[in-house]
């Protein structure tokens, strides 16, 4: 594996290890006793804007069904942002659904990436050694 495919390969790793932080991060907050609080949505709105950042710069370098399943990635932590947001300006009912569309959302942005690391891992197999 060269230079550029070790560099890929580390950011889409560090891409789902940020994916998948986020989403243990909102679901721990769901699962506290009395369930999550506006302080622990305004540290989860960092961490899916941090997530989100990285899987766009993390684009660039990818392929192909890798740069699809990324994309859609992106798309999920844009959702998680929002709803996020939202469930800051709001209150009771709203707030809490607000956090459990931000989790469905983080849990399939978590499963987007995971797709585009066996997506880039099957490209890589059927590559025929020089």
């Amino acid at each position: 594996m060269g230079k550029m495919d070790t560099n890929v390969k580390d950011s889409l790793d560090h891409v789902r290890a940020a994916t998948q932080e986020l989403h243990g991060a909102i679901s721990d907050a769901v699962a506290k006793r009395g369930g999550a609080t506006k302080a622990d949505l305004e540290a989860l709105a960092q961490k899916a804007k941090a997530a989100a950042e990285f899987a766009k710069g993390s684009l660039s370098t990818q392929k192909d069904a890798v740069k699809q399943h990324l994309a859609d990635a992106v798309t999920k932590l844009e959702a998680t942002q929002k709803h996020v947001t939202d469930g800051l300006k709001s209150s009771g009912q709203a707030f809490q659904t607000s956090v459990q569309k931000a989790l469905a959302d983080a849990r399939a942005s978590a499963q987007k990436v995971s797709e585009a690391v066996a997506a880039k891992r099957s490209a890589a197999s059927t590559k025929t050694p020089k």
